[in-house]
């Protein structure tokens, strides 16, 4: 049975054994594992009531995971949920699990004042394409990354 967990600064351990699995699954070791974050920063991140940080845990193993963040919003009192990463093993997959982390997702967003959540997809991920259609609404949006420096 997989358990979905909401980490907390005690969850360090699991909370890096998420940060691994999005280095293989998404197949960026360096960006996921070449310079981790202290013990400090992590604790004082997930801390924070504007970050989410979920794992799916099977047999006590991390098997899925997502990271996201409750973003307050100026046109009303209110925020909005984003799922920024979310990823399950490659031997886990088709098990309802990803879907579980999102169910988990919106419940503490609703609970941190969130009216909504969102998440992107790159194009060419059919499989996240097919869930997130299935669970809301598509818009076909560009992203633009500008550099701060």
């Amino acid at each position: 049975m997989t358990t979905i967990h909401l980490l907390t600064p005690a969850d360090l351990p699991t909370m890096r054994a998420v940060l691994a699995l999005f280095g293989r699954v998404f197949d960026e070791p360096d960006t996921f594992g070449a310079a981790p974050p202290s013990d400090a920063w992590l604790a004082q991140l997930l801390a924070r009531d504007t970050f989410v940080a979920l794992a799916a845990v099977r047999d006590g193993a991390v098997v899925g995971g997502l990271a996201g963040y409750i973003l307050p919003k100026y046109e009303q009192a209110r925020s909005e949920g984003y799922i920024y990463d979310l990823a399950v093993d490659a031997a886990h997959r088709r098990q309802g699990i990803a879907t579980s982390l999102i169910a988990a997702m919106t419940r503490e967003a609703r609970a941190r004042g969130a009216w909504v959540v969102f998440v992107q997809a790159d194009h060419g991920d059919d499989p996240a394409i097919a869930l997130y259609t299935k669970l809301g609404t598509r818009e076909d949006v560009l992203h633009f990354d500008i550099p701060v420096d």
